[in-house]
């Protein structure tokens, strides 16, 4: 395949899916945001597994890819739909921090131009005022643009499982019409069955 086909596509999509992974699980480290640590960890695993795939002609990881794809698309509406605080949500649910204490977003006191007050060693909740851009629209950018590429990398992961499949097909095609060939093994040996030749001229004394 050249390298402006779905196969270099795929793999250009996983690389950076992996980049923004490993980004987010930096930031999700030093928040102790344990539940996106985890999830962080999975999606790192499957597009290793997918870029794997993608190279190495395995259709089966880019099919793991893609399943695992599915799920990391509904995981980041649901983070979504947490900093947006819908219906019962809140930040502080107990999904995201699995009830670990001092869990917290990163960027909700490192943001840019962020100014921390009230910082006392028994406050637990800190006055934090000037940022530039608050904490819950950097978390959902981060899931957004997590979704617009698992979901550009499930489109290309089916095509290019398809296109493995169809150069499969297309090889034993080819190798069906030789019974011999590399794909098909001989079904019957023939066997031909020696008889004694009689050759007519003078006897010999």
């Amino acid at each position: 395949m050249s390298c402006c086909s779905g196969r270099c596509t795929l793999i250009a999509i996983c690389f950076l899916q992996l980049v923004g992974t490993v980004e987010r699980q930096v930031f999700d480290f030093l928040g102790y945001m344990w539940a996106p640590i985890i999830g962080n960890f999975f999606q790192i695993i499957c597009v290793i597994l997918g870029l794997f795939g993608t190279y190495q002609y395995r259709p089966r990881y880019i099919v793991v890819y893609c399943t695992w794809g599915v799920l990391w698309v509904a995981w980041n509406i649901f983070i979504i739909c947490v900093y947006l605080e819908l219906g019962s949500l809140t930040v502080e649910t107990p999904a995201l921090t699995l009830g670990a204490p001092q869990s917290i977003s990163w960027w909700r006191e490192h943001g840019i131009g962020c100014q921390v007050s009230n910082t006392t060693a028994t406050s637990t909740n800190p006055t934090v005022s000037g940022c530039l851009l608050d904490f819950t629209y950097v978390e959902m950018i981060h899931a957004a643009i997590q979704i617009v590429l698992a979901i550009i990398g499930f489109i290309y992961g089916i095509y290019v499982v398809y296109m493995f499949t169809e150069e499969d097909d297309s090889f034993d095609f080819i190798g069906g019409f030789d019974s011999y060939s590399a794909y098909q093994a001989p079904q019957k040996t023939s066997h031909m069955q020696l008889q004694p030749m009689y050759v007519d001229g003078p006897a010999v004394e």
